[in-house]
């Protein structure tokens, strides 16, 4: 597995690739200018030197519908801060992850370790653990994420992927706002807020970068 630099994956954050905003400009021309909601929905667990960000959602959508998003390359594409050459949906799947917008190159070489569709999703990004989980509700699915995030940058992290399970709700309910991902999210309206909110939630100091 080719590990990434903690600091380079810390996701996430802004600007649809340009390729992508032409195709999304006429789909996107009407549509209320998006602001991040609260912060919320995320803990961290420790043990020792590790820390995992714990991040739940409740999304109105079928656990079915929410799995195909989380695996299939294409709708990983609109949403994600990575691309994958195949679909993560099968155990044992060897598949490239590459960061988006890093500054410079980085591609995850990574095996799918767990795939219980529609429940359970387990891979590596970066040299980090990620663990999908998702429980169907009344209305839809609760998703959890779990990540194992450098701990100076956990609170970036948290907000990284506040955004992106916006950009996935909106994506799922046929109202696609384009991938915001990359370095570049720190000029993006809204995130700040988002970083400062959830170090103040998670008791850590506001990263600088």
């Amino acid at each position: 597995m080719t590990d990434v630099a903690p600091r380079a994956i810390i996701p996430f954050m802004v600007l649809s690739q340009p390729h992508q905003e032409k195709d999304k400009e006429e789909t996107m021309i009407d549509r209320e200018p998006y602001t991040p909601g609260p912060a919320g929905g995320a803990e961290v667990r420790k043990d020792g030197e590790q820390w995992t960000l714990v991040f739940t959602r409740e999304l109105r959508h079928a656990p079915d519908k929410v799995w195909q998003a989380l695996t299939d390359p294409k709708q990983l594409r609109e949403w994600a801060p990575f691309d994958a050459d195949r679909s993560l949906a099968k155990a044992g799947a060897n598949v490239k992850l590459t960061t988006v917008n890093a500054p410079t190159p980085h591609v995850t070489e990574t095996t799918v370790s767990k795939a219980d569709a529609p429940r359970v999703l387990e891979y590596q990004w970066g040299g980090q653990d990620i663990r999908w989980e998702l429980e169907p509700t009344g209305s839809g699915t609760r998703l959890t994420l779990r990540h194992n995030i450098d701990r100076r940058f956990i609170s970036m992290g948290a907000a990284g992927w506040h955004i992106c399970f916006d950009v996935l709700d909106r994506l799922l309910g046929g109202q696609p706002l384009g991938r915001i991902v990359g370095p570049e999210v720190m000029k993006f309206e809204g995130w700040q807020r988002l970083n400062a909110d959830y170090a103040l939630q998670l008791g850590v100091e506001v990263p600088s970068w």
